[in-house]
C-alpha cells in the first residue's frame, strides 16, 4: 500500500497543481476579429477556454450590448437563457463560480457597469458561431452566426460558364435534367 501511494504522489501532486492553475482567471491582451474586424482588446480574461470580455469592449469590438431583452446589435437582439445568464454575464470581483450574476436584476444592473464581464466565446456557441482560438499569438476569430449564413434554399447549383480544354465555352444550365460529373482542379 505505501508503495503504490508513493507512486500516485507525485501524479496527485501535479493533478492538484493543474487545477490550482486552471482555478485562476489569466487576464490577457487580446485580439479579436469579429465581423472581419479586428479590434485589440487590452483587458480579456481566459477562464477554462473561455473568452471573457468587459461588455464596453464587447459593444466596442462587435457592436452588441447587453440589454434587458439580451444581446443587441441594431435589430438583432439575442436572448440570454435566463437559467444559464451566469455563464455569459459575471461581476469584476473574478471569474469563480462564486462570482457568478445570479438574478435577472443584478444581471442587468452589471451589464451596463463597467466592471461587468461577457463570456464572448459562450456566446458564440449559443449562436452556433464557430471560433478559432490562436493560443500564441493571443488571437480569437469567430465565424458567422447562424443568422448570417445563407442556407441552399434548394438543391439546384447556381449557373456558370467556363472554358473546356479546347476552349469552347460550357454553361451548367446546358445540362439541366441531366446528371453531371463535374471534376476541379488546382495547382495551389
Amino acid at each position: 500500500m505505501k508503495v503504490l501511494f508513493l507512486h500516485l504522489a507525485p501524479v496527485l501532486v501535479a493533478l492538484l497543481l493543474t487545477v490550482e492553475i486552471s482555478a485562476q482567471t489569466k487576464n490577457v491582451r487580446t485580439t479579436i476579429v469579429y465581423d472581419d474586424v479586428a479590434t485589440s482588446v487590452s483587458a480579456a480574461r481566459e477562464d477554462a477556454g473561455q473568452l471573457w470580455i468587459t461588455t464596453a469592449d464587447l459593444k466596442r469590438a462587435t457592436r452588441f450590448e447587453v440589454k434587458p431583452q439580451g444581446v443587441c446589435r441594431d435589430e438583432i437582439c439575442i436572448p440570454l437563457p435566463k437559467a444559464r445568464k451566469q455563464e455569459f454575464l459575471r461581476k469584476d470581483s473574478g471569474l469563480g463560480a462564486s462570482s457568478g450574476v445570479g438574478s435577472d436584476t443584478s444581471a442587468n444592473k452589471s451589464a451596463g457597469s463597467d466592471n461587468a464581464w461577457f463570456n464572448l466565446s459562450g456566446f458564440a456557441s449559443l449562436t452556433h458561431q464557430a471560433v478559432a482560438h490562436d493560443t500564441a499569438e493571443s488571437v480569437w476569430y469567430f465565424g458567422l452566426r447562424s443568422d448570417q449564413r445563407q442556407w441552399i434554399s434548394s438543391l439546384q447549383a447556381p449557373d456558370f460558364t467556363l472554358p473546356d480544354i479546347n476552349g469552347k465555352m460550357h454553361s451548367l444550365s446546358d445540362f439541366r435534367g441531366k446528371k453531371v460529373l463535374l471534376l476541379t482542379w488546382a495547382s495551389w
